[in-house]
């Protein structure tokens, strides 16, 4: 019964997240429709007045001695309010000025009075949050856990990422709450970090996906549970209007869906629209359409490592279709024995299950089980050292009613043996096993010791496939 409510809430929270998709959020300024274009005058020319005259941060009743008695006063403020190094004033001829105002406005859906509220609204945050000076504070060790920028999407988006499973550590969660506001200013730190690396211009990069992974996460003390609340549901859609393109919930716990439905009552239709929630077995699918496979962290079904001594980004996979309910076999021939074999297997969906065996050549050696069959994670990466000639087998079953995709690449790292007995060297080289790889490595023939030649492999794989029965 459980499972059910907890199915139908995720449903719900994903038709409301999708409901409207707006399709005006990428608009270049050039293309706007007229009422975007009137919207945007009468919004310049509403800032221009409220800059000049010094009620940018709202109208005050008393006027402060100093603003009575120095006219310059005023002028010295006008000239320097900006939002992330972009100046508000419309008539300082900044290309990204119609930017900024026009995220404020679609936050709106282009009532400029609201806008303007809006703009002065966060303009006042800032000054009473403290902005100056954030990027520069100093947070406990550790955090680094928690929340990091790493990688762009597919058009370049800075990706966020906020990870609750290491508040598990005790250590590392009251190093997060010792301080009261930590947390907040810990966070809002990291988005402004992205927010310097935006490109203000026309055809830029203008926003960021932040990835929330919720999974074994805990509410914890009422300070923590307040600050996300805010986080999410206040400073991000009402301070950074717009500058989130998506944000992607995975691994939600069925009580955060209730935690999910009260507070974002609070959201408009537009702010709505960037949530994107999703179930466990389909994070992979939903990060990969706005994430490359190369920018994905392994975690999450992607092929991004911190480092990788086995592949390279030039390192292609290729792509095998498995039908539903039956199995197929990935053969890596290896001829040469004192070679070691390396390969990368990623499923595509879930259903999947997998199996890894070295089959010599020799019809009288063991065929060596490496992996029993088990269910294919995100992503498997394994290593064989080729003791004699032979093939490593790779098996993966479809037991679903539905078609899988599976990708895959391997190579082969060859040692090769310096002849030269007087000062045995050993080599390593590597080679890529598509149709032909080369190989360097350092080899000695008879009566010239020392030469290096070039060693061409002929590797070859095959794919097959074969039903159960």
């Amino acid at each position: 019964m459980a499972g059910r409510k907890k199915i139908a809430d995720q449903k719900k929270i994903q038709q409301a997240s999708s409901a409207i998709i707006f399709k005006d959020e990428n608009t270049p300024l050039n293309k706007l429709k007229p009422r975007a274009k009137k919207a945007l005058l009468e919004f310049r020319c509403k800032i221009e007045d409220a800059i000049v005259e010094n009620y940018i941060l709202g109208r005050s009743k008393t006027v402060c001695d100093c603003c009575m008695s120095d006219h310059n006063h005023t002028k010295s403020q006008e000239s320097g309010i900006s939002l992330w190094g972009v100046p508000l004033l419309p008539s300082k001829g900044h290309e990204g000025t119609d930017i900024i105002l026009m995220k404020f406005l679609r936050a709106k859906d282009y009532k400029v009075n609201e806008a303007l509220e809006m703009l002065q609204k966060t303009l006042k945050w800032r000054k009473e949050f403290k902005m100056d000076g954030i990027l520069d504070e100093k947070f406990e060790a550790g955090l680094e856990k928690v929340g990091y920028i790493d990688g762009t999407d597919k058009e370049g988006r800075p990706l966020l990422y906020t990870v609750f499973e290491p508040l598990r550590d005790a250590a590392i969660f009251h190093r997060l709450i010792q301080t009261k506001g930590q947390f907040l200013r810990w966070r809002v730190q990291h988005v402004e970090q992205v927010m310097h690396k935006l490109n203000f211009k026309n055809g830029g990069v203008d926003s960021m996906i932040s990835i929330i992974d919720m999974k074994n996460w805990q509410m914890g003390t009422p300070e923590l549970a307040d600050a996300i609340k805010k986080l999410y549901f206040y400073i991000y859609p009402d301070y950074y209007p717009e500058m989130f393109f998506r944000m992607v919930y995975i691994n939600m716990p069925v009580w955060s869906h209730s935690f999910y439905n009260v507070f974002s009552k609070v959201l408009s239709q537009r702010a709505k629209s960037k949530f994107v929630i999703t179930r466990s077995h389909k994070t992979a699918k939903i990060l990969l359409k706005y994430i490359s496979l190369e920018q994905l962290p392994v975690r999450y079904g992607g092929l991004k490592r911190g480092k990788d001594d086995d592949f390279s980004p030039e390192d292609q996979f290729s792509k095998l279709t498995i039908r539903r309910g039956v199995r197929n076999g990935i053969e890596i021939a290896v001829a040469e024995p004192g070679e070691t074999v390396v390969w990368e297997v990623m499923g595509i969906g879930w259903g999947v299950s997998y199996k890894e065996e070295f089959v010599p050549e020799n019809e009288c050696s063991d065929i060596i089980l490496i992996q029993l069959e088990k269910k294919l994670e995100v992503n498997v990466r394994s290593s064989y050292y080729i003791s004699e000639p032979g093939k490593i087998l790779l098996t993966i079953h479809n037991n679903t009613s539905k078609e899988k995709k599976v990708l895959y690449r391997f190579k082969i790292k060859l040692n090769v043996v310096n002849l030269d007995l007087n000062n045995m060297i050993v080599g390593d080289a590597s080679a890529w096993s598509s149709n032909i790889a080369r190989a360097q490595g350092s080899i000695t023939k008879k009566g010239e010791l020392g030469k290096t030649d070039e060693i061409y492999l002929l590797r070859k794989h095959n794919t097959f496939e074969y039903s159960d029965s």
